[in-house]
């Protein structure tokens, strides 16, 4: 993102506008290979491929559901192990590994390339009419040497280090073993045995293939994702074998490998619900969200934000605010979202007088608000539509009024600080002219035709489909019109930018299959059962902190898929409603990217910022508090996600809204002006009655905010002035 030029100051002579460009442009990770020549043919020509794989299987010509989720894993793994090398890059020719790792990689190809090619032998004998394969064949032609590769080629690739622009061969390795295990898979998966008696079909080549691929699955997570998710991934899969031995509640009788693994592999695990939104929803809006880029529609969003909202007091971090809300329905990660606009707010911020510390958590904590905004919401709402049922159109308009408290309170806790500070808003000459963009108000247009579709009654896939189609009619009305040239730069950008999605969402189907196959998940909702009974709250602030820890250092999607089959169950098994359950862990879910001590979009504000990470993460903690008070008000009063009567919903809404006014004015210590420690204490409690939504703590909390209200306006006015220290500094 380039900054256009910098605004300065009062005494300079010339006031240039900012003007947001490269809003779109997605970061280049520090592992991600630059390819040139043939290969950046080759590997664009496979992601426009793999785009467009989708966008015919889900519109035009489907496949067999277990077929199209192999197929979409192995092509994820493949664009990955080609895209994201396993170690650092060599800066110079003398950092190359030695020649022998090279050669010694590409000995491995031999295994793997045998395994390939007996998987089109099986296929050949099964389409001659043989039943099934000789166990010895499968072990020793396909599975051992399979194996090898698979991992002699992962731990090549931790140490072989190659420059920026070449593939390395362990890599290759790699690629190779993913088409082996898939076409295996396939031709097993589409037996006449398999068709005719289903899962107890379990030949020990599945096992083999599923050692395979989860530990290639773990590999790409590793590169794309850090470690966070594979540490959690390999706790789960060791408590399968160590289980039997564990004490209490989290013994079970145990599974074998070879049974767990021929399992694990199927839509109980790995091809299950996390993989099932993967291939459809998540690739189609990431495919939405290229399209959009490439016609520059991101830009426009921070421009539209800055003349909205520019002129305010402590006016980029309220640009902040709306820019990451517009963005959050096109990006699909929090740390994302911080890195894409973060960048220019963030030092404009600083600039008008916030700190770099409140800059950061600001931009942190409005970037996770992303993930909550309907109506495209984080990838975590598609899985949670494919887990309960629910449509998506329903938990997109639940998610409407907690979207709006939880931008509302960064906005009040933003103004607040911004006047007890005195700080200014940007000049006129500074930012973009409104009446201009007004003009462009058409780009909207796509988001628009994606929710008047889906109201309209047409599927996700097919409101997702004619919103990527409209991105690219109304780019014709802008200066940046899509031609094929753009629309293949798109449908390649997207085939990139799905590889992170796409592994982590199967990691996260890993551990699902785990919960799934040892019953672990059971378990812990009769341990939330139990402590129900002495409190629903104290069950409810259980399940909140297990979700959190879950969540730590993980991608929402993840955080959320696992904490929906461990702690959601077990909070429906006590009484709660499975929409109000689901959204309470989805958002503890979201905001552990803000909760400290692992804060993945806290941690990239930092970088920003130049802050400190662990300090970042607590402020944004405490900017993003109302998301940490809002869910339990979900169970005490669900017409805060439209459930119930016109007249409830909206008593509940106004009454929270004024609830987090309040809040953010606890939190800042000031309302009209300076707040005392014993208004902080009255104001909290006013504030959680008018949160919590019954009638009596509504009627409650009105009368402690409209008694503070008079006083703060008697003592302090209009309180716009900074406070006295503020001004003396």
């Amino acid at each position: 993102m380039t900054q256009r030029p910098e605004s300065h100051d009062a005494d300079d002579d010339v006031i240039q506008p900012i003007n947001a460009e490269g809003v779109d442009e997605a970061a280049v990770e520090s592992n991600r290979r630059l390819y040139g020549g043939w290969r950046w043919l080759l590997f664009g020509a496979l992601a426009i491929a793999y785009s467009l794989f989708h966008l015919v299987s889900l519109n035009v010509y489907p496949l067999e559901t277990w077929s199209f989720r192999i197929v979409h894993i192995a092509g994820a793994l493949i664009l990955g192990y080609g895209f994201y090398a396993g170690t650092r890059f060599a800066e110079h020719e003398r950092e190359r590994s030695a020649a022998w790792l090279g050669w010694l990689s590409y000995a491995l190809l031999v295994p793997a390339g045998y395994a390939l090619v007996r998987t089109w032998l099986m296929h050949q004998a099964m389409s001659d009419g043989a039943m099934r394969i000789a166990p010895e064949i499968e072990a020793w032609h396909f599975g051992y040497p399979l194996l090898l590769a698979t991992v002699g080629g992962i731990l090549l690739s931790w140490a072989y280090r190659q420059v920026r622009e070449t593939l390395s061969p362990a890599d290759l390795v790699l690629m190779v073993c993913s088409l082996a295990v898939a076409g295996y898979l396939l031709v097993m998966f589409n037996s006449p045995l398999r068709a005719s008696t289903g899962t107890p079909f379990a030949p020990m080549g599945i096992s083999y293939a599923a050692i395979a691929g989860s530990l290639l699955i773990l590999e790409l997570t590793r590169r794309v994702a850090g470690l966070a998710l594979v540490i959690i991934s390999v706790i789960f899969l060791a408590y399968v074998f160590a289980g039997p031995y564990l004490p209490g509640f989290l013994g079970y009788p145990g599974l074998s490998v070879g049974r767990f693994f021929s399992q694990v592999y199927t839509d109980a695990g790995i091809l299950g619900p996390t993989t099932a939104v993967s291939s459809t929803y998540i690739i189609l809006f990431i495919i939405f969200a290229a399209f959009l880029q490439a016609s520059k529609v991101g830009d426009y969003f921070v421009n539209f934000a800055f003349a909205a909202a520019g002129r305010a007091r402590g006016g980029p971090a309220k640009v902040s605010i709306f820019a990451s809300g517009l963005m959050g329905m096109i990006n699909g990660t929090s740390a994302g979202n911080v890195v894409s606009t973060g960048s220019l707010t963030i030092p404009l911020m600083k600039k008008v007088g916030y700190p770099a510390r409140s800059a950061g958590a600001i931009e942190a904590a409005a970037s996770t608000g992303g993930q909550i905004m309907p109506p495209i919401m984080g990838a975590g709402a598609f899985i949670m539509a494919e887990v309960t049922g629910i449509p998506y159109t329903e938990i997109a308009v639940a998610a409407l009024i907690p979207a709006i408290l939880y931008f509302l309170s960064i906005y009040c806790m933003v103004d607040f600080e911004a006047a007890r500070k005195g700080m200014r808003g940007m000049r006129k000459e500074e930012i973009p002219q409104f009446r201009r963009l007004v003009k462009q108000v058409y780009l909207f247009a796509p988001i628009i035709i994606l929710i008047a579709a889906l109201f309209m009654g047409y599927s996700v896939i097919r409101a997702g489909t004619l919103a990527t189609a409209s991105a690219a009619v109304v780019s014709w009305l802008s200066p940046h019109k899509m031609g094929l040239r753009a629309i293949l730069k798109a449908l390649q950008l997207a085939g990139t930018m799905s590889i992170q999605i796409i592994a982590v969402c199967a990691c996260a189907g890993l551990i699902v299959g785990v919960i799934a196959l040892t019953g672990v998940g059971a378990r812990f909702s009769s341990l939330l059962l139990g402590l129900a009974g002495v409190s629903q709250l104290l069950a409810l602030f259980f399940a909140m902190c297990i979700s959190i820890l879950l969540g730590m250092g993980m991608p929402t999607t993840a955080a959320y898929a696992v904490a929906a089959s461990v702690v959601a169950p077990g909070l429906i098994s006590i009484g709660i409603e499975p929409l109000v359950a689901h959204f309470f862990v989805f958002y503890f879910a979201v905001v552990s990217a803000i909760t400290p001590p692992v804060a993945l979009a806290s941690y990239a504000a930092a970088g920003i910022s130049g802050d400190n990470a662990m300090g970042t993460s607590v402020a944004s903690f405490k900017i993003g508090l109302a998301a940490f008070i809002v869910p339990f008000m979900f169970f005490y009063s669900p017409a805060m996600l439209m459930e119930g009567s016109w007249l409830q919903i909206l008593r509940v809404g106004v009454t929270a809204t004024l609830g987090i006014v309040l809040l953010a004015a606890v939190v800042q210590a000031w309302f009209f002006g300076p707040v005392k420690a014993w208004q902080r204490v009255v104001m909290l409690v006013g504030a959680l009655f008018m949160i919590y939504g019954g009638i009596y703590t509504d009627v409650a909390g009105l009368a402690i905010g409209a008694a503070l209200f008079l006083m703060q306006r008697r003592l302090h006015g209009g309180g716009g002035g900074p406070s006295p220290a503020s001004a003396a500094s």
